[in-house]
């Protein structure tokens, strides 16, 4: 297996030795992400609006307002670092973590099963759309025939 050379990480495999992907995969990888980061953006923004139905999801789940736009800006800043290429990995991961925020507060309150289940399948997306979409990410965590 070749590695990058010329200053860079050693321990990274090069792009081209990760395996071909269809352009087809590709495209799929995009418009999940595409999609998904639409939805966290929405998100984040009606947090920064605070319309009547985020003030009520606030109050079932115990949190203050006050946290509306932190965590709106925060869900934002989050999906930009997703969406650039350069930044893309540190964006799903810290995706993943704010979801999991979202998990562990669905938990704590009782939450049925179904919205249990969403943020679960926002970072399902998250990361299918990364993976099919960035090869770095594919060199490191090769699926195995």
């Amino acid at each position: 297996m070749e590695y990058i050379a010329h200053g860079e990480s050693t321990f990274m495999p090069n792009a081209t030795q990760s395996g071909f992907l269809s352009k087809k995969a590709v495209w799929t990888g995009r418009v999940l992400t595409g999609l998904i980061a639409a939805f966290l953006v929405f998100d984040g923004t009606i947090h920064l609006m605070k319309p009547a139905p985020v003030v009520e999801a606030f109050i079932r789940l115990g949190f203050p307002l006050s946290l509306a736009v932190p965590l709106g800006i925060i869900e934002i800043v989050c999906v930009l670092l997703y969406i650039v290429p350069r930044t893309s990995i540190l964006g799903a991961i810290l995706l993943t973590g704010y979801l999991g925020g979202a998990i562990a507060t669905q938990l704590h309150s009782g939450s049925p099963v179904g919205e249990l289940s969403f943020p679960i399948l926002m970072g399902v997306i998250v990361w299918a759309g990364l993976y099919l979409r960035d090869d770095r990410l594919r060199s490191l965590i090769p699926l195995r025939s």
